[in-house]
């Protein structure tokens, strides 16, 4: 996805001119933008405050670190049920029969 030229902040002190009373084709004018990216925002960022895009900011930050660390311990780090191997190890194994993964009781 195209990084915008428009930060967060940008955005809303944009949309904050429009609440003041400006036209839309006015900012759009003013700003170089095409409608369509106005209205997107408008439907976006519409009565955000700038602390308000600052947390979403950090919120996605955060998704994305967890993300990672998901990805990280469902593939790379070695678990006790699994015999110390990791989940990508212990699905390439060689099999020695249909019942290796079952417990017999």
């Amino acid at each position: 996805m195209r990084k915008s030229r428009f930060t967060e902040e940008q955005i809303i002190k944009v949309l904050k001119e429009h609440t003041a009373g400006m036209s839309a084709g006015d900012l759009c004018r003013k700003h170089g933008i095409s409608d369509a990216t106005f209205y997107k925002w408008r439907s976006r960022y519409g009565g955000m405050e700038i602390s308000d895009a600052r947390k979403l900011a950090n919120l996605n930050e955060a998704r994305q670190l967890i993300e990672e660390w998901r990805i990280d311990y469902n593939t790379n780090r070695p678990h006790t049920s699994l015999n110390g191997l990791t989940p990508t190890e212990f699905a390439t194994r060689p099999t020695q029969g249909q019942n290796q993964n079952r417990l017999y009781l």
